[in-house]
């Protein structure tokens, strides 16, 4: 029974074809056979995971597994402290998968929302309403307007039938639907006429047509298998860490067992050297790093919000910082998804109209100068027959209501004029509310008495009005069909024959204005004589009077063009994918500045041609992708990451959700957008603003640059604390920290500084920068240099110190404790100081240190836990620690300094080395960059 080329048959082959009876509908019999074949009229979610499973299955991850192995460690050692706070970081962590997770699963739960409830049929002879899950194919399904479309249906008759199908093919205006059989063998899911989708809502006209698809098999369905079969793609910060902590674990481990077994050959005790191993791989694995990253991306999504991006799944939060194309969809993103006249010809010429979407503040421009609408009586003219001819209308939101109704503080002022009807009738309402005709002044002098309704064959519309005792006939439609309706043209303020040569000139005007991507209509009206009695179409659509051609399109948002150059500076490229038309993409890719020197449109129909390879090769110049279909754009993702790009993708239909999960970070519409596209998106904005991609890109690499920096300070003190104890086991010295020395210098100076740099203020300039690469090491940009060239400094002062206090008296077991809190000072004081150079990817005298408060507080916090345990005795015992003289400190503050003050000094001449020379410096907007 199934066809591949639906659309090709005739209402006759149609009905052969799925044995079924237009005028009867199916029998019972035919049901049970058919619903026993294919199953019912709904859509599967697939093999559910159990909660439960879903739950364990976080603790699976390489850091999970390091973090209980740490908890092991730590409980051995009577470290419960520890042990308890490494648990709460475990369930937190899977706590926090296993919601996101979860919340993603109902991606296909939010898809079956969009299949009708109900259907009206025709069973037996008889119009009954039924569940659509009940629906087989041969069903005659009965439509009109407000109906969703409960399966996929071929029209077998058709009266005015328009179908907003914005969400599953993203054209823009409705589109008009016929029963006439499409002869082309392939042919775009935007241009099949003949046929209803699931899901797809009726805007106008009534039709009846006749079940072909149901269930998985509808085009819906095979967009919910798209999802299902689909997979998330693992975020670069997660590839990251997993790769950051198998490393840790390996390079801490083999360290330790040197330093063990250094200690051992030296003399020192097994029991002792393997708590002070067993200390060492404790602190040399940031165990609290994980909780870290959670709470630096919490911070950062809270930042999000107040910018208008909600995120849904805290790892994507930094991948945006690495995006190097945005695919965004065009209709609602990019444009303001609201018809808008921007373009009229009238007496031989073009006026101009301002004005955004249906707000009706705006003018109609005559040679740059606001139109005169009392000497303009064909504009006058055309702005009357733009409401009469016309059943949309435009109306004012009170604020509250719509507050309440977005249930938002904060109001959007474009959004107080809202659109009841068709989007290009509600243009040309608003095109006349800004010549100051309404519709409320024009029906207390007309009054409509007939409608000609528009059809997609005749594509036209007329109404027959009453004014003053007398008719007239007002009609639309397109302009080379109604001029075919017309004898007469009004040119001037005159009614004069429309000649071979006035037409010619609409013809031009209309291709001028097609070639610009504006949507035309033609416009026209004739005064009916008294003796004259109009019954018919043709009567009244007989020797009218051409008035002239409105212009219109979907303008681009303002704001948009900004966002997008402002990612290009940052090495982002923008990719337009829509189900519009190539001309009208390329139009506005062309304004919004996406369509560049080089660049390319490619069309759905030329996707299908080609193989991956070709399409692979092509990808890095094509700017718009039109007319394509939801797997055209799963393509071009996977194309697009199989050329080494971080793919974000934008969009608020349903057509847009498999794209959206496959791509490294998924962006859907708040407002416009469906519940599906939200739930497979990881990141949603919540004002539909295409500029506020470009601040969560801000925010993304601002949070990827505080973990690198909270990293970069974590590792080098922790190799500076394994260098101390390796060195002096080397040198055969006695231990320069004691187990809980070394723990406590982990919880004083891992924690809260730690935490603070994940809060940092971004770098002037962040998004000058191109993004770094998908593959990128996290010890990339020379971070693993800076940590181990940190480390070892940190280790030789320390050490250093240790050893100018112990050789006072190298044999005085006072002495050897005092030199241990020289150590143990020195080694805390060389962290805190090192953690105000991280914040800059240069030197700590590239920013004002007291920038960051939290910093500030965390490392005098910090201070204080330090000197706590040296001069409170109850303490001091414990920690083997003993009050330090002005000497000691002297030598701890100096040996601490001296790590910061080489590896500053070294930048700033680096820097003036470079300046002189001219070599790696690069002058942008006025300020200087280093390269590393």
């Amino acid at each position: 029974m199934e066809q591949a080329h639906w659309h090709q048959l005739s209402n006759e082959q149609l009905s052969t074809s799925l044995e079924v009876d237009p005028k009867q509908g199916l029998s019972e019999e035919q049901l049970a056979q058919r619903r026993e074949r294919a199953g019912w009229n709904e859509l599967s979610e697939g093999k559910r995971v159990s909660a439960l499973l879903m739950l364990l299955n976080q603790f699976k991850d390489f850091m999970m597994l390091i973090l209980m192995g740490a908890t092991l460690i730590s409980g051995l050692l009577g470290e419960y402290l520890d042990a308890v706070t490494i648990i709460a970081i475990v369930v937190l962590n899977g706590i926090l998968g296993f919601v996101q997770e979860f919340r993603a699963e109902r991606s296909l739960r939010a898809l079956k929302k969009l299949s009708a409830p109900t259907a009206k049929v025709l069973r037996g002879g008889k119009r009954v309403q039924i569940q659509a899950r009940e629906l087989v194919p041969g069903d005659i399904v009965l439509l009109e307007s407000g109906d969703r479309i409960p399966a996929d249906v071929r029209w077998l008759s058709t009266n005015g039938c328009d179908v907003e199908e914005s969400a599953l093919t993203g054209e823009s205006v409705p589109v008009s639907k016929h029963s006439r059989p499409i002869h082309a063998a392939e042919v775009p899911l935007g241009d099949q006429k003949n046929i209803g989708f699931m899901g797809t809502m009726m805007t106008r006209g009534t039709a009846q047509g006749i079940v072909i698809r149901t269930g998985m098999s509808t085009e819906m369905g095979k967009i919910a298998d798209l999802i299902e079969n689909t997979e998330s793609q693992e975020t670069p910060l997660q590839h990251r860490l997993e790769q950051l902590g198998k490393i840790l674990i390996i390079v801490a481990l083999a360290l330790t067992v040197l330093v063990v077994v250094a200690g051992i050959l030296h003399g020192q005790p097994a029991m002792s050297m393997f708590l002070a191993g067993v200390s060492l791989a404790v602190a040399a694995i940031p165990e609290g790093l994980p909780a870290i990253v959670t709470i630096a991306l919490a911070l950062g999504v809270q930042r999000m919000i107040k910018r208008k991006a909600i995120v849904r799944k805290l790892p994507s939060v930094e991948t945006l910082g690495c995006a190097s194309v945005i695919c965004s969809d065009k209709t609602g993103t990019l444009t303001q998804n609201k018809m808008t006249v921007t373009k009229l010809w009238l007496d031989g010429r073009f006026w101009g109209v301002t004005g955004e979407g249906y707000d009706p503040h705006g003018h109609i421009m005559d040679r740059d100068l606001p139109a005169d609408l009392k000497n303009g009586q064909s504009l006058r003219r055309l702005l009357q027959a733009s409401v009469l001819c016309n059943n949309a209308e435009i109306v004012q939101v009170d604020i509250e209501e719509l507050r309440a109704r977005k249930k938002s503080k904060e109001p959007t002022p474009s959004a107080v004029w809202e659109l009841k009807g068709d989007p290009t009738e509600g243009a040309l309402v608003t095109l006349a509310a800004k010549g100051g005709v309404t519709r409320q002044a024009l029906y207390e002098l007309y009054t409509r008495e007939r409608e000609f309704p528009f059809d997609s064959e005749r594509k036209r519309m007329s109404v027959l009005v009453r004014h003053q005792g007398g008719h007239i006939v007002f009609a639309k439609g397109a302009p080379d069909v109604l001029l075919g309706q017309c004898s007469y043209i009004l040119w001037e303020g005159n009614v004069v024959p429309l000649t071979g040569t006035l037409r010619q000139k609409v013809l031009a005007a209309n291709e001028g204005m097609a070639s610009e991507a504006l949507r035309v209509l033609g416009v026209a009206y004739r005064d009916v004589r008294s003796h004259e009695h109009v019954s018919t179409l043709e009567d009244a659509e007989a020797q009218l009077i051409f008035i002239g051609l409105t212009g219109m399109i979907d303008p681009p948002r303002r704001e948009a063009r900004e966002a997008i150059v402002r990612c290009r500076r940052a090495g982002i490229r923008t990719v337009m994918i829509t189900g519009d038309h190539g001309t009208t993409a390329e139009a506005i890719a062309q304004q919004l500045g996406i369509f560049q020197r080089g660049s390319h449109v490619l069309t759905g129909q030329q996707l299908s041609a080609m193989d991956d390879t070709a399409l692979d090769k092509a990808v890095d110049t094509v700017s718009v992708y039109a007319r394509v279909s939801p797997e055209h754009k799963l393509r071009i993702v996977k194309s697009l990451q199989r050329r080494g790009h971080v793919v974000a993708m934008t969009g608020d239909g349903v057509n847009d959700a498999p794209a959206i999960k496959a791509s490294d970070i998924g962006i859907a519409m708040g407002i416009t957008g469906t519940d599906v596209t939200k739930e497979a998106a990881a990141l949603v904005l919540s004002d539909d603003n295409f500029s506020t991609i470009v601040a969560a890109i801000e925010e993304g690499r601002n949070i990827y640059e505080n973990i690198r920096k909270f990293i970069r300070y974590l590792l080098a003190s922790n190799v500076g604390e394994i260098l101390t104890m390796f060195f002096a086991m080397m040198a055969g010295l006695p231990l320069p920290l004691l187990p809980i020395q070394i723990l406590w210098v982990n919880l004083v100076t891992d924690g809260l500084p730690a935490m603070a740099l994940g809060v940092d203020q971004p770098e002037k300039d962040l998004m000058e920068h191109k993004p770094r690469g998908a593959k990128e090491n996290i010890f990339a940009r020379r971070l693993g240099w800076k940590i181990i060239s940190r480390g070892l400094l940190i280790g030789l002062c320390t050490l250093a110190a240790f050893w100018l206090t112990l050789r006072i008296a190298p044999d005085n077991a006072g002495q050897l404790i005092k030199a241990q809190s020289v150590a143990f000072a020195t080694l805390v004081l060389a962290q805190l100081i090192h953690v105000f150079d991280c914040r800059s990817s240069r030197s700590i005298f590239h920013r004002n240190p007291f920038q960051n408060s939290y910093l500030v507080l965390a490392v005098l916090s910090s201070i204080v836990l330090m000197l706590v345990v040296m001069y409170v005795p109850v303490l001091q015992p414990i920690f083997k620690t003993v009050p330090l003289g002005l000497r000691e400190w002297a030598l701890s503050i100096v040996a601490a300094g001296i790590p910061t003050f080489l590896m500053g000094a070294g930048s700033v001449w680096g820097g003036r080395r470079n300046r002189h020379r001219g070599g790696n410096t690069r002058f942008s907007t006025g300020r200087t960059k280093f390269s590393a």
